[in-house]
């Protein structure tokens, strides 16, 4: 189960690799939503699914995993939804800038500081006439580069003490995790 906020580029991203890789995963969208909302809807979901599976006494009802994909943004409540996410078991894909920024990785390293616009004008240049959807069939054979860019990313933050710093995101721990379940 994926809940997310953007209403375009998250939903269209995640559907197109749950067909490109033929993957079981559900999709929940809150428009407008910030990560506090996300996440109670994500728990909500997780605690129904379990509700479902124990009445029909089928575990196959239970999601493997409940993931929240959501930018940093300004939510001032933030930490306090990341941490309602880890005591739920509810994993967590933030980027920061924004969700574009899984794309950009596709294509070229970043450490430097990027604003959003800067980020989405970079994707435009790497894919011409990019708008809010991203062609995962396009961005599919440069995969294993953005997840070594994204790890990459992540050990440096992590060895200055800077996690979840601009730019950093954790997309591709969750697509990892679809991939993972595609191969079986």
């Amino acid at each position: 189960m994926i809940v997310c906020e953007g209403e375009v580029t998250e939903p269209n991203y995640f559907n197109d690799l749950k067909h490109l890789t033929r993957s079981l995963v559900d999709l929940e969208i809150e428009p407008g939503g910030n990560p506090k909302t996300l996440v109670e809807l994500a728990v909500g979901l997780k605690k129904t699914a379990e509700k479902d599976a124990k009445r029909s006494k089928d575990e196959n009802l239970k999601y493997d995993a409940v993931w929240c994909v959501f930018d940093v943004d300004e939510h001032p409540r933030l930490a306090e939804a990341k941490q309602q996410a880890r005591d739920n078991g509810i994993k967590v894909a933030v980027s920061n800038p924004c969700f574009e920024l899984w794309a950009l990785l596709h294509f070229q390293d970043q450490r430097r500081h990027i604003e959003r616009d800067e980020v989405r004008r970079l994707c435009r240049h790497y894919m011409p006439g990019y708008e809010k959807r991203l062609p995962c069939e396009t961005l599919l054979p440069m995969y294993p580069d953005a997840v070594r860019r994204c790890v990459d990313l992540e050990h440096w933050h992590q060895t200055r003490g800077t996690d979840g710093n601009n730019p950093s995101t954790g997309v591709h721990r969750l697509t990892e995790e679809i991939m993972r379940a595609a191969r079986g």
